[in-house]
């Protein structure tokens, strides 16, 4: 198998990534983006390490390792950045990014007038 086809596959999916990372307004999508963007970059490691290996007749596949910490590395800011995405929808109501420009608290516009713990501590009260 050549090793333009895998690498034009990588390609076209980087793109498609790096189009969703910068056309998308949803959070959501942009961290999706972001996975998609880093398959691509396993698909080059696998590649590459095929390859390599084949020209060089080494058993040694540091592709294939580096793409096992690339997975774990890609479930772990996932799940960060779901966190994230859930605690600004709370607070904010929205996973929006545009209209999330403004980080202080209480100072942009699509702030609830009242905290969120609050309604629960007057309903109790």
């Amino acid at each position: 198998m050549h090793l333009a086809y895998p690498a034009v596959l990588s390609a076209l999916l980087f793109c498609t990534g790096l189009y969703g990372v910068l056309a998308r307004r949803n959070a959501i999508l942009v961290l999706m983006s972001v996975e998609l963007m880093l398959n691509a970059v396993n698909l080059n490691l696998v590649a590459f390490d095929v390859w390599l290996s084949r020209a060089a007749e080494e058993t040694l596949h540091s592709g294939q390792a580096l793409t096992l910490f690339t997975i774990a590395i890609a479930a772990a800011e996932i799940g960060i950045g779901l966190a994230i995405v859930l605690a600004v929808h709370r607070n904010r109501g929205t996973a929006d990014i545009d209209k999330l420009r403004d980080t202080a608290e209480g100072h942009g516009t699509d702030t609830p007038e009242t905290e969120p713990g609050t309604e629960k501590a007057e309903a109790t009260a």
